[in-house]
């Protein structure tokens, strides 16, 4: 069980457990824990049995999805690597940073982290065909849950809000114009002589990348917008770029190193500002609709179909859907704070005074301002037959394919050979069966 092999801290590297003729090493978990660690995610002292535990589970499916001669979608698990591997990059600051971290060299951490996509790629395969199974539900399920479950077990509605809204946008040309020759007159700064890094300290409006000088790190082209890629890409290095246009806002870059498809850049980025008269011309032109609105000379949804300047919502006479979901109906943690403060103390048929608001374009939305009836309030309930039976049909659903899953993965643990190494002996498994497989 325990190998030669040594981590560079002088640990022995050894098998922490082995899955039917699947090995799990002491390192993989190491590994799994510092990219935990350097994604954010919370490590305590039960991480490394947490982690272990998953990676057995997913060995389960792995084994037997290889029985039921299930293969890698190639493509699929590709570029999910190549999107890890460019994710890493970004967030360690670069090949050497990332190589530094996890004391190996790039080419030994994309063999690793590719069969790592393949094993997901076939246990998600695995997971699909076992819940592919489970027979077709039917209302009858549902109405035998409701009849079986206990009622405090039943889930709970939050309260749902259904609204509509007209928008107008403040004048976005002359803005871009004056964006642009603010930035214009920074450029011709650097050609002058002024340090790019200085300026973008001083004016860039990325606040990650600008107490940096604006420098973003090594990172492949692929973490970018487009635009941004293809003006970095075609620049010599120290070079600054005519204005470049991405969803983000208006940027000049200045290139500092290239390799294959990666760089590293400067940049310098100023989004388009509006002013208190962009404000009170759009609010007057809401201000107009809405007492049009309220003394019944038009319809709300009139007036969104003739004025509104929301492609979205304008041809249905200003009903708002998740851009996600489609749904009419938003809880509050899918609006807008703005929206939601401009609501939360209508009652159902009411409009809200015009407010600032923003769209659902590029990264963080464009300005807009809008005014938003309220149409409708679900309150918070717990769910019916009558009113959420797409609801509770999701939720029966879940429940079989999760006893679908559990039940695959239990009966695995009691026929396949599995030894788990006792340094793991104090792990609480959140299954009974690991226990049993720890070696005395």
């Amino acid at each position: 069980m325990a190998f030669a092999q040594r981590y560079n801290s002088g640990v022995i590297d050894k098998a922490a457990a082995v899955v039917g003729n699947e090995l799990i090493m002491l390192s993989d978990v190491e590994n799994e824990l510092k990219t935990q660690r350097m994604s954010g995610m919370g490590v305590d002292q039960a991480s490394r049995c947490t982690i272990l535990e998953s990676m057995m589970t997913d060995k389960l499916f792995v084994m037997q999805a290889r029985l039921d001669s299930l293969s890698v979608n190639a493509e699929m698990a590709n570029s999910q690597l190549n999107a890890f591997v460019d994710q890493w990059m970004y967030m360690a600051g670069g090949q050497e940073q990332l190589e530094k971290y996890f004391g190996k060299p790039l080419s030994e951490l994309r063999r690793a982290w590719k069969e790592q996509m393949e094993n997901q790629n076939l246990r998600d395969q695995e997971k699909s065909e076992i819940i592919g199974k489970i027979p077709e539900l039917t209302p009858y399920d549902v109405k035998q849950y409701m009849d079986t479950v206990d009622r405090n077990n039943l889930p709970v509605v939050p309260i749902k809000y259904k609204m509509s809204q007209i928008c107008v946008y403040p004048d976005r040309e002359a803005a871009k114009l004056a964006c642009k020759e603010r930035l214009l007159s920074i450029r011709e700064r650097i050609i002058n002589g002024e340090k790019f890094a200085t300026l973008a300290r001083l004016y860039s409006e990325d606040p990650g990348s600008a107490r940096k000088g604006g420098e973003l790190g090594m990172a492949s082209k692929s973490i970018f917008w487009p635009a941004f890629s293809d003006a970095a890409m075609s620049l010599k290095p120290g070079s600054v770029s005519q204005i470049v246009e991405t969803p983000d806002g208006f940027h000049i870059i200045q290139v500092i190193e290239k390799s294959g498809d990666q760089f590293n850049a400067r940049h310098i980025l100023l989004k388009p500002r509006y002013t208190d008269e962009d404000q009170a011309k759009g609010f007057a032109r809401l201000d107009s609709l809405k007492a049009l609105i309220d003394s019944s000379k038009i319809t709300f949804e009139m007036a969104a179909r003739l004025y509104s300047e929301d492609p979205a919502s304008r041809t249905n006479g200003g009903q708002m859907s998740d851009p996600n979901t489609g749904s009419a109906y938003f809880e509050i943690d899918q609006l807008k704070p703005e929206d939601y403060a401009a609501v939360k103390d209508l009652e159902p048929g009411q409009v809200s005074d015009p407010i600032v608001s923003r769209d659902n374009e590029g990264r963080d939305g464009n300005l807009v301002y809008k005014i938003v009836r309220l149409d409708k309030i679900v309150p918070a309930h717990t769910a019916t037959m009558e009113h959420d039976y797409t609801e509770l049909m999701q939720g029966v659903k879940n429940q079989k394919q999760n006893e679908a899953l559990n039940e695959f993965v239990d009966s695995k643990i009691k026929d396949t050979y599995i030894i788990i190494d006792p340094i793991f002996k104090d792990c609480d498994f959140s299954r009974k069966g690991w226990a049993e497989k720890i070696r005395k």
